[in-house]
């Protein structure tokens, strides 16, 4: 029989992001799965409001934190992962391919040698398949990249965190045309996602309530295959790239994308100065 964790979700309505406390239902321990770091980017002010809520959850409920994970490196919201860490503990995990993304966009904000492109600011460096313990609960990491090279989906018993590799079945695919994505690649690795068991809860990264519905974030990899728009109902590799390659031509940068990228390359870590301020630089048509 499945293990059934309990899985509580935070929606920031800011960035349209889902974070995740993952219980393991035979302990109190728990993991966080892409929290979110605040910032008011015109001010340049970062807050923790998002990740307050999830930490008063944590200790609310005499949980014991013992995984941070990201799904990859976001582009539209900042990871609160080192807040979190330093209240509550846990180890920080990421895919390997991070020193991938760490390389290209290390050379997009002209970073110095003094930034790691070796993923040391992590815990935990995951390959395709390797498994990790919450608890007594055995969850494992699959690699799917496409919409960025780093991209891990995380299954912890009968559910599974997809990061942007899938959307909701009316929400379609996530894009796949930012450096290191490839169309072809993510058709690819959503095919090892819906793989899966038909009844795998499967838990979005993302939603924005397509058609003016309710923000929703659970569905299974059975609703999926039937009646995702983008690759349900059995849709060609073929199809799915030329629809993707059209689609991504249309869409404008993420709104965070800038302090995204530099601060979740660096594991949710502000970049500073020589003097030892926290700044952000904007590249000039450099994305």
């Amino acid at each position: 029989m499945s293990v059934n964790p309990v899985v509580s979700a935070f929606f920031d309505p800011d960035t349209n992001t889902i974070s995740y406390v993952v219980k393991d239902p035979e302990s109190n321990a728990c993991a966080v799965v892409d929290s979110v770091m605040d910032i008011d980017y015109a001010a340049g002010r970062i807050s923790f409001d998002h990740a307050d809520k999830i930490i008063a959850f944590i200790r609310e409920n005499d949980l014991k934190l013992e995984w941070i994970i990201e799904t990859h490196v976001h582009a539209d919201h900042l990871s609160a992962a080192p807040y979190i860490q330093e209240k509550l503990g846990g180890q920080l995990g990421i895919g390997s391919q991070i020193t991938v993304v760490q390389d290209t966009f290390g050379k997009v904000f002209n970073e110095g040698t003094e930034f790691q492109r070796d993923g040391s600011q992590f815990d935990r460096l995951f390959e395709d398949g390797d498994t990790y313990q919450v608890g007594s609960m055995t969850c494992f990491a699959i690699y799917t990249p496409g919409h960025t090279p780093a991209c891990m989906v995380h299954v912890m018993g009968n559910a599974a965190f997809v990061g942007d590799t899938l959307f909701m079945p009316d929400g379609g695919s996530a894009r796949a045309d930012f450096p290191g994505g490839d169309a072809g690649t993510l058709y690819d690795s959503i095919q090892k996602l819906l793989a899966l068991p038909d009844d795998m809860r499967l838990f979005m990264c993302h939603d924005y309530g397509p058609n003016g519905r309710e923000i929703r974030w659970e569905t299974t990899v059975g609703e999926e295959k039937q009646n995702n728009i983008h690759v349900g109902n059995n849709k060609t590799r073929e199809e799915f790239i030329a629809f993707r390659t059209e689609r991504d031509a249309q869409l404008d940068m993420p709104r965070l994308i800038i302090p995204s990228l530099q601060v979740n390359m660096r594991a949710g870590r502000l970049p500073t100065d020589e003097s030892g301020h926290q700044v952000l630089k904007v590249p000039v048509n450099g994305l």
